[in-house]
Order: structure tokens, then C-alpha cells, then sequence
């Protein structure tokens, strides 16, 4: 029996959701199941939402990473704009063999920038958002229909958005990819896949073990890592009362504050 997530007792300034967006068949899961468990499905199934977990002992602190899988299909605006307003990190995917996908990207910066700059607006709070866009599928560069010179534009000029040509499907720049938006977020190096030590869920209570008694030593190089098992998405409602919160108190307090866990 693993330990409930709230044992670790993290706090919130350690706590991270990541929502990656795009267009469909684009290869947002693919990217998701790379960076969880190092595999790629050859087979398709397309995405509702998918919700995922991973905690992290990293020099005696612990980390939450939420990782939002969109769908994309957006029937409901609403909660795709919920999506944007409670994320903390975004990965934005298209295909480099469909031009659509790279047009839907565009759209998707431009409303991350202008939902986020809405409640800048009420929390008196910078709106740098940690954002890669990521050109997915480049193993079939013979289908190419995204030129770089186009790309370049979307991205040039912002510190806070780059840009990666990957493929999922062999595994090519992912892991540099996730260690550039995390350093660009101000979270440990030691989150991206390559740098940490993945432990299964029969060990989660010795990552716990570690993290208690290795709080004060911050030499401490061991890092590890465990995807949560049976993660659910908080729910709307805890959503809505964050944004609430977040609106109102300015987000002061946030170091004092702990990790919703719902």
C-alpha cells in the first residue's frame, strides 16, 4: 500500500501543472507516454482528457508535476480557458507535416498570452509563462510542410517561448525539450526524465523516507522520481476557487499555501 500524496506535505511554490495543447493526431500523448514511461504507442486513440501525476524527491525537497493532456477537439471553450488559467507550464504541438496544426499553435500562443494577461490584470502579477512549442513528427521530414523560417517568427523575441523539432516516436530531443522548459520555469533540472532515477510505486514510501530526512542537506545529489497511481484531475469547482483566490488575494501568501490534493 503506497502513502497518500499528502503525506508529502509539499509546498505550493513546489507544485506545478504543465498543459499541453494542439490540434488532434498531433502526438500530445505520444509526448506525455515518452516523458512518463520512455514508450511510444503505435496506435492511435484519440484524447478526452488525460490527467497525470509525478512526484519527485529531488535534494531532500519534494515536487508535484501535474501534466494535462488536452483534447484536441475543443467543443467546450470554457474549460479550455480554465486550462490556461490554472497552468503553469505549456507545451504547444503541431505537426511539421501539417500546416493546420501549426496555424491552430498561433492561435493557442495568443490566447495563452491574452487569458493569462486578463488575470495579470487582477493579481498585479508578472505574466511570463514558460511555453515550448514543439514541432512533433520530425522523423518524417520528407512530408514537411512547417518551414523553419516561419517558426522562427512565432517564436523570436520571447524569452519565455522556445522552440523544439522532436519525434516522440524515436525519442529525438524530448528529454532536452522538457530540461529547457523546466529551467525556463525555475524548476529542478533533475524533472527531466534523463536526470533522475525512476522508481516504481512500491518504493513511493522510501522517496518519502528520503525527503524527510534529507531535508537539510541540500548536497544531497539523489534524485528520484514515481509516477502517481490512479491520479485524478482536481476538480472544477477546486479550479474555479483557485483562480478565485488567485484573483483575489494577488497571489500573496503563496509560499505559506500547500498543494491541493482533490
Amino acid at each position: 500500500m503506497s502513502p497518500s500524496e499528502n503525506d508529502f506535505d509539499i509546498p505550493a511554490k513546489n507544485c506545478c501543472r504543465m498543459v499541453i495543447l494542439g490540434s488532434t493526431k498531433v502526438g500530445k500523448t505520444a509526448i506525455v507516454s515518452q516523458f512518463l514511461n520512455g514508450r511510444f504507442d503505435e496506435q492511435y486513440t484519440p484524447t478526452i482528457e488525460d490527467f497525470h501525476r509525478k512526484l519527485y524527491s529531488i535534494k531532500g525537497d519534494v515536487y508535484q508535476l501535474d501534466i494535462l493532456d488536452t483534447s484536441g477537439n475543443h467543443p467546450f471553450p470554457a474549460m479550455r480557458r480554465l486550462s490556461i488559467l490554472t497552468g503553469d507550464v505549456f507545451i504547444l504541438v503541431f505537426s511539421l507535416d501539417n500546416r493546420d496544426s501549426f496555424e491552430e499553435v498561433q492561435r493557442l500562443k495568443r490566447q495563452i498570452i491574452e487569458t493569462k494577461s486578463c488575470l495579470k490584470n487582477k493579481t498585479k502579477e508578472n505574466v511570463d509563462v514558460p511555453l515550448v512549442i514543439c514541432g512533433n513528427k520530425g522523423d518524417r521530414e520528407f512530408c514537411r510542410e512547417v518551414q523553419s523560417e516561419e517558426i522562427e517568427q512565432l517564436v523570436a523575441g520571447d524569452e519565455q517561448c522556445a522552440y523544439f523539432e522532436i519525434s516522440a516516436k524515436r525519442n529525438t530531443n524530448v528529454d532536452q525539450m522538457f530540461q529547457t522548459l523546466f529551467t525556463m520555469a525555475k524548476l529542478p533540472n533533475e524533472m527531466s526524465p534523463d536526470l533522475h532515477r525512476k522508481v516504481s510505486v512500491q518504493y513511493c514510501d522510501m522517496l518519502r523516507t528520503k525527503s524527510l530526512k534529507n531535508k537539510n542537506k541540500k548536497n544531497d545529489g539523489d534524485a528520484y522520481g514515481i509516477v502517481a497511481p490512479f491520479a485524478r484531475r482536481p476538480s472544477v469547482h477546486s479550479d474555479l476557487m483557485y483562480i478565485k483566490e488567485k484573483a483575489i488575494g494577488g497571489g500573496q501568501g503563496k509560499d505559506k499555501e500547500r498543494c491541493t490534493i482533490s
